[in-house]
Formats: C-alpha cells, sequence, structure tokens
C-alpha cells in the first residue's frame, strides 16, 4: 500500500518487511474529530487492507495529542442547531466494520479517546494507551444513547457494572484506572506507546499464522453468541480444517527445527464478510 500525503484525512504507513501497517487519524487541528472524510479513509483504508496479502497487522493510532475525541464539535453544534444527529448518507460503512476484519488489530491510544473515537479503539482487538490518554464514552453528557453497538460490545470488554458506570456517568477515566477496568492491555509512557504497539505488532506478523489469527478473531466474536458446547464442536471442525492447512505443518516443523516458521498469508474465505461491503 502507498503511502497518502500528509493532508489525507488517514495516513496510511506499510513498515518494512514485517508486514504491520499502521493507519494514523491525521486532523491534529481539529484534534481528530470525526468526520465523513476522515470515515471513508479510515474505513476504505481496513477494508482495503483486508484484501492485500502483504498486511498481516493492522496498527492504530493519532497525530498530536489525541487518539479521536469523537465527532468533531462543529458537526455536533450544527447538529444541535438542526435538532438532528445524523450525518448520514445511504453509503456510510458501519461504525463498526473493524471488528470484521480478518486481521489483527491494534489501537494505540494517544490521547483524548471519546465518542465515536471510543467506539472504534472497542472495536479493535487489543488496546495499549498511553499514561496520558484520557476517556469518556461522552454520550450521555450530550443527551444521546449509547451509540454503534457500544451497549454490547463494553459490558463483554469491563462487564455490565463497569460498562453501566461508565455508559451513565459519561466520566472521564485516565489510563491506569482504564488498564484496571480491562479497558485497555497495556499503558506505556507516552514516547514509548507507538514503539510498544508496533514491537508488538511485528511479533505476531512475524511468529504467528496469519490464517489461524484470522480464524481466532472469527471464534472470539462469534463465541459471544454460542453456547460453550457450539463453542467446543466447531473448534473440532476447524481443528479439522487447520490439521490439512501447511501453517500447521509449518508450525511444526519450525517448532522441532527451533527456527522461525515461515506462514502462508491469508485464506480467501477468511477476508472480510461481503455483508460488510457497500
Amino acid at each position: 500500500m502507498p503511502s497518502t500525503e500528509p493532508s489525507e484525512p488517514v495516513l496510511l504507513r506499510q513498515l518494512d518487511e514485517h508486514g504491520v501497517l499502521l493507519l494514523t487519524f491525521n486532523r491534529p487541528d481539529r484534534n481528530n474529530g470525526w468526520c465523513l472524510e476522515l470515515e471513508e479513509a479510515y474505513f476504505g483504508a481496513l477494508i482495503e487492507a483486508s484484501s492485500d496479502s502483504a498486511v498481516r497487522v493492522i496498527v492504530v493510532t493519532g497525530a498530536g495529542r489525541s487518539f479521536c475525541p469523537g465527532m468533531d464539535m462543529q458537526i455536533l453544534e450544527q447538529s444541535a442547531k438542526s435538532g438532528t444527529h445524523s450525518t448520514a448518507t445511504s453509503r456510510r460503512w458501519p461504525m463498526t466494520t473493524a471488528r470484521w476484519i480478518p486481521k489483527p488489530m491494534i489501537a494505540a491510544v494517544n490521547g483524548a479517546c471519546a465518542g465515536i473515537g471510543f467506539v472504534q479503539m472497542t472495536c479493535c482487538d487489543l488496546r495499549f494507551a498511553a499514561s496520558t490518554a484520557k476517556f469518556t464514552t461522552a454520550f450521555a453528557r450530550r443527551g444521546l444513547p449509547a451509540e454503534n453497538s457500544l451497549s454490547w460490545m463494553l459490558p463483554r470488554l469491563i462487564g455490565t457494572g463497569n460498562a453501566l458506570d461508565l455508559l451513565l456517568s459519561a466520566r472521564v477515566v485516565l489510563a491506569d484506572e482504564a488498564l484496571q477496568l480491562g479497558l485497555v492491555n497495556r499503558v506505556y509512557p507516552a514516547d514509548e506507546l507507538l514503539p510498544a504497539a508496533l514491537a508488538y505488532a511485528r511479533d505476531l506478523a512475524d511468529n504467528c499464522s496469519p490464517t489461524s489469527m484470522a480464524l481466532i478473531k472469527q471464534q472470539v466474536s462469534r463465541d459471544w453468541e454460542r453456547s460453550a458446547e457450539e463453542s467446543r464442536l466447531q473448534s473440532l471442525v476447524l481443528m479439522s480444517e487447520m490439521g490439512a492447512h501447511g501453517d500447521f505443518s509449518e508450525g511444526v516443523m519450525s517448532y522441532q527445527e527451533k527456527r522461525q516458521a515461515t506462514f502462508g498469508g491469508y485464506a480467501e474465505e477468511l477476508k472480510i464478510p461481503r455483508s460488510i461491503n457497500r
């Protein structure tokens, strides 16, 4: 994937031979406030990355001092004056598109994270935060409901009681509390955040089967709505299929031979579901 110009709302940077794609929300003059142009660029980049065999892991961060503080306040002000909260078009991506990307996604939350930005963070598979990062669901303090299935995702991440606390109060949560709640996986000093997230991503890209990671993401997502027995039976089907896959043989042989594995790319059938495409 080629890099975009700095004026683009989302910067793309393919990192060396590891296959890690860095996506950067790039509206620092607006603290990376969400808008349709950023939305189109971000989800478009994710869809493209999902079918790009060179991309194995995706890291998302923000330019400047914020990750994404939610909808751009100018847009919210216009919505409040018009009496409607909508920037809807018939061609918008689902706000949860990131959940269906078959490649590991890591949010490197470098600053303020609220509203739609909070939703996008929760849609990522792992969340690393700078020690200076701040989080708020925001919706209750803007006279809005929990948007974009956050009321479904957040209890599954941090439990119902904690989710209701953050949704009802919309209070600001600092990085250390976010770690304690399980909202984020790790906290780093601000200058160490992105190097740490990229190092983790490279480890996944270098040492883990892309097909296995895609299947595991799929299992975790679908098993939220399956019984334990249904999950067990499905895992048996997947184990049988992967037993005949080249990555299984390579994983075993590389371990026995004490060398780094050379796994294949993503299987065609594990790419983003057609239902997500517009």
